[in-house]
């Protein structure tokens, strides 16, 4: 049994060797999944994860200007197309990791109606919605609204928030009375956490494809690729589902 024990002394001790750090950046929406991604991805691995949370637009920007990111979690398709495109990203690394839904939400639990109709009845406070030019889930806000006709009328009564998780946290801390957020935040194994809400219907706006890619800064990081893998596998799949993406 002695050559049993040295033999996962040394796997184990291969394993630490072999391990390394992915730095990723992450949409400010899917911050929570990663984290619990992150731990089990360690725990399978080895390799370990950090990560910074912003608006799609912001990482775009920090990417170009240098930043050290190895992977992006988008919150949009369009924005890792541009970085392969651009020579930043790695070819045909990209992938849809999660598709995210938009939900109308209230902390107060009778707030907001099943069919969404205090969107029309005046008074009823501040709405906040994420940045349309900076934030893919503000734009599918702007879209919904557009499409109900109620963009314009609404507009005087927006919070704005430079990303959807600036904008959830308006809509928690009382700063707007409800707010288009997305599911994820408010949702978990298909059940709302608190409050109230109205599950946006999708056809009100595009889906919201959320892409991956291997940037180029992690030609020769082990863990970035195996970051990449693991957002494929079942356990993977799991934890995001759970977390209210499809």
């Amino acid at each position: 049994m002695k050559w049993l024990a040295g033999w996962v002394w040394c796997l184990g001790l291969a394993q630490a060797v072999s391990a390394a750090e992915v730095k990723v950046a992450v949409a400010a929406n899917f911050a929570p999944p990663l984290a619990a991604l992150a731990t089990v991805f360690q725990k399978e691995t080895g390799h370990t994860v950090s990560f910074a949370a912003a608006s799609t637009a912001k990482l775009y920007a920090q990417i170009r200007h240098g930043a050290p990111f190895e992977v992006l979690l988008s919150a949009d398709a369009e924005t890792p197309a541009r970085l392969e495109a651009e020579g930043l990203g790695v070819l045909g690394s990209r992938f849809t990791y999660a598709t995210g839904a938009l939900v109308l939400w209230s902390p107060k639990p009778a707030a907001v109606d099943a069919e969404g109709k205090i969107l029309y009845q005046p008074g009823t406070g501040k709405v906040a919605i994420a940045n349309p030019k900076l934030a893919p889930y503000g734009r599918a806000a702007q879209e919904a609204l557009t499409a109900l006709g109620r963009y314009d009328a609404l507009k005087p009564r927006f919070v704005m928030g430079e990303n959807i998780g600036q904008t959830f946290q308006f809509v928690a801390s009382g700063n707007a009375a409800m707010g288009l957020v997305a599911a994820a935040q408010v949702m978990q194994a298909g059940k709302l956490k608190g409050g109230s809400a109205w599950q946006v219907p999708q056809n009100l706006y595009a889906p919201i494809r959320q892409d991956a890619i291997l940037l180029k800064t992690a030609a020769d990081n082990a863990a970035a690729r195996a970051l990449m893998r693991f957002l494929r596998e079942p356990a993977a799949r799991s934890i995001i589902q759970f977390y209210g993406y499809q």
